[in-house]
């Protein structure tokens, strides 16, 4: 089983492994159920959508009715006016047939003009604020890619005391000095605002290759042998108080939930610079 750890100030046991709900974007209702079974399997009891991931809210509605006490539920919109965001959270709780969200995020908000959309009077936090206040989501977090997202959650957290964050974490990523300093930085604003942290991207091996084939549900390529999956996980989990979100591949999670059930220490330098180099992962980011 995969360990718990509070969710932020939600208090929320939540197991470290988030099962990142993109993974049921282009699939039958069929294969969600069977994603839903190892879930089980494995203790996962923290889903994380959005409302632009495809039909995932669809797949996922149907578990609601019969197990929503057994999972902590997020999703995201992506909108940036009140009016937008209003609506879609509403219809959120529509396709995930549940009357509240334990938590709505505003999606990728990375973007200087739509944060300040989104930030401001009218806009998509003010409709998070007031579904909350009419019992509609429970807490509040945002989200972001890039690498000025470091940047711009400090922005965010100075603006609202948000529940929690969700942002790109790897080694690759962590060798960047500017990356790794802002990301440093807003590790300990959050750990003194008790905000849950959520990380993703942990097992990218770099942008797409026009010339390769594209084997896996995702926008980046992903690595795929296990042992790669294994340290790139494990690194990972090995700082403590952090939330690793699941691969948007159904083919891919089984490996990074297996690499997570298995992980007891923190992978070595040299490994670390190893699988760099056997991988050839490269970055993202720019």
């Amino acid at each position: 089983m995969i360990p718990t750890l509070p969710f932020g100030r939600t208090n929320h046991l939540s197991t470290r492994i988030i099962f990142g709900g993109f993974a049921l974007a282009y699939c039958t209702q069929a294969e969600a159920d069977r994603t839903l079974e190892l879930l089980f399997e494995y203790g996962i009891n923290h889903i994380d959508t959005a409302a632009n991931y495809g039909d995932s809210e669809l797949r996922i509605g149907p578990w609601m009715p019969r197990y929503r006490d057994r999972f902590f539920l997020a999703t995201k919109t992506q909108e940036r006016t009140y009016s937008a965001a209003r609506d879609q959270i509403r219809r959120s709780l529509d396709r995930l047939q549940t009357d509240h969200l334990d938590l709505i995020q505003l999606h990728y908000l990375v973007d200087e003009t739509e944060w300040q959309v989104a930030m401001g009077a009218g806009g998509a936090l003010e409709a998070a604020i007031d579904a909350r206040a009419e019992g509609l989501v429970r807490y509040i977090g945002v989200t972001g890619h890039d690498l000025i997202v470091v940047k711009r959650h400090m922005q965010s957290l100075e603006r609202f005391t948000f529940d929690s964050i969700l942002l790109p974490y790897n080694y690759l990523l962590m060798q960047n000095a500017e990356y790794a300093s802002g990301f440093k930085a807003l590790m300990a604003t959050c750990a003194a605002d008790n905000i849950a942290v959520q990380t993703i991207k942990s097992i990218a091996r770099g942008l797409w290759q026009h010339s390769a084939p594209r084997h896996a549900s995702v926008w980046y390529e992903p690595l795929t042998e296990q042992a790669h999956i294994d340290l790139a996980v494990h690194w990972v989990l090995s700082r403590p108080n952090i939330f690793l979100n699941t691969v948007g591949d159904l083919n891919l999670l089984p490996k990074v939930l297996d690499a997570a059930k298995r992980f007891e220490s923190t992978p070595s330098e040299e490994a670390m610079q190893n699988l760099m180099r056997e991988a050839g992962i490269t970055p993202m980011f720019s």
